[in-house]
């Protein structure tokens, strides 16, 4: 693979910098905020439209299956045609869904759009990590990396309350419609500022698509994908046991198509790379746990202890503002002591479920050790998080950027879609026991730990540069 690179010779540490981060991190944040912002409003949904119970999961899970199915193409999109270009295009197809989803007219159509919004994502979404690869290095790539970290927190706590909010303002009648309608503004800003002001970087690749890659990955996450969203809501159906079967089979054919392949959609010289892999399962790990807790919290802050959306939200401030601080000064921690911290947070953050267990035993809030415990996870989860981010990319050769950014984003997505699905069809199963909150509290532990286990082969590889 031959790769021609040219940049302005200010591309790094620029005083542009800030801006393109304030930019891209906003689109960033946007992706995520959407993927929680409509479970609020579905109530008011179902009985504005006249919405089917299976018709409403699409529309809150169909941005979901979109963009963890397209992000590995995005990925290596941007790193065909640009990291730039890419991510406009990305956010201009969001933004553009996203005031078509604020206009449907019925179920059918917010479907549509739905799926067409997670494509934008998926194709912008991946550049985020790109840029900041490219733009920052040393000291301030892993600043970049812990401002990255928040904004993932704090988009999924946001996105709660922001929903609640809205669809309890009920802005001149429109209901549930500004969930969406809210992107657009925020998009069109965005790229206008983007256009302008985002860095502008020419990349030439001599390789191919992989189109085979691509079509054999894509296949076989929408067949894990699709039964994990939709599998609790039609009672596990044998069709969702068949799909995920027949996904393990796809990912064989993709890793078949990717030895004979000459350009891999994922090179194994990117998995080979000192930590990569490592760093990638915990990644995994890490979001499987958090997108679970917050997924099950959320369910028995509002069902179980009959709290509103917008009370249950803000009970997750503690936790972002404690993941938020952690991902922005973890770094300050010694060199040698960036490794080690990865483990020590998994037993912080195992602490903290099982003290989160300990609150809800009662059958009440368990307050205040119900916000200690909250911001424990949320400390806990950031200094894994962002360390094991920063180990994977850190030896990624410039070249490989775009895949490394796509598989990440990937194993993110994917991690938050497998721990709503497990970790929800657990809760909801125990469910109406007193128990169901505190059984899920105490698996979320063991996950923690697991996450924290894989960083233990990183602690016996050389300390990164930088």
């Amino acid at each position: 693979m031959t790769t021609v690179t040219t940049r302005a010779p200010a591309a790094r540490r620029t005083p542009s910098s800030a801006l393109l981060l304030t930019v891209i991190l906003a689109g960033q944040f946007m992706a995520i905020l959407d993927s929680t912002i409509v479970n609020v409003a579905a109530p008011t949904m179902r009985a504005d439209l006249g919405a089917t119970g299976s018709g409403l999961q699409l529309v809150i899970s169909g941005y979901t299956v979109a963009y963890a199915m397209l992000l590995i193409t995005g990925a290596r999109l941007g790193g065909l045609l640009g990291y730039r270009r890419l991510f406009l295009t990305g956010l201009a197809v969001f933004t553009a869904a996203s005031l078509m989803c604020g206009l449907a007219p019925s179920t059918g159509v917010l479907i549509a759009f739905r799926l067409v919004q997670g494509a934008g994502a998926a194709l912008m979404v991946p550049q985020v990590l790109s840029l900041i690869q490219v733009t920052f290095d040393g000291a301030s790539r892993g600043r970049a990396l812990g401002v990255y970290a928040t904004v993932i927190s704090a988009g999924a706590v946001v996105g709660q309350v922001l929903g609640g909010l809205l669809v309890t303002a009920d802005l001149f009648g429109t209901a549930w419609r500004p969930v969406f309608l809210v992107n657009v503004p925020i998009g069109l800003a965005l790229l206008a500022v983007g256009a302008r002001r985002l860095p502008a970087e020419h990349v030439r690749r001599e390789q191919g698509l992989d189109v085979p890659g691509l079509v054999t990955l894509s296949l076989a996450v929408c067949l894990l994908v699709v039964p994990l969203v939709l599998g609790h809501e039609q009672n596990w159906p044998l069709w969702g046991w068949i799909s995920m079967g027949l996904a393990v089979l796809a990912f064989c054919a993709f890793l078949l198509v990717e030895r004979r392949t000459a350009h891999p959609l994922v090179p194994g010289r990117l998995l080979r790379a000192p930590g990569v892999s490592a760093a990638a399962s915990g990644i995994f790990l890490v979001m499987a746990a958090y997108g679970g807790w917050l997924f099950v919290m959320a369910l028995h802050l509002q069902g179980g202890l009959g709290d509103s959306a917008l009370r249950a939200g803000c009970l997750f401030i503690p936790a972002a503002a404690a993941f938020g601080l952690t991902s922005l000064n973890w770094k300050r921690l010694p060199a040698r002591l960036h490794r080690p911290v990865i483990v020590a947070a998994a037993v912080v953050t195992a602490a903290g479920e099982l003290a989160l267990a300990a609150a809800l035993a009662g059958g009440g809030h368990g307050e205040p050790l119900l916000e200690i415990s909250f911001a424990a996870i949320g400390a806990g989860m950031a200094a894994m998080y962002s360390p094991l981010m920063a180990v994977a990319l850190a030896r990624v050769a410039p070249a490989d950027v775009s895949d490394a950014s796509g598989l990440l984003a990937m194993m993110l997505q994917l991690g938050q879609v497998v721990g709503v699905a497990v970790f929800g069809t657990l809760f909801l199963s125990l469910t109406p026991s007193a128990h169901a909150a505190v059984v899920t509290s105490v698996s979320l532990a063991v996950v923690s730990l697991a996450a924290g286990g894989c960083a233990l082969p990183l602690l016996r590889t050389r300390r990164d540069q930088g």
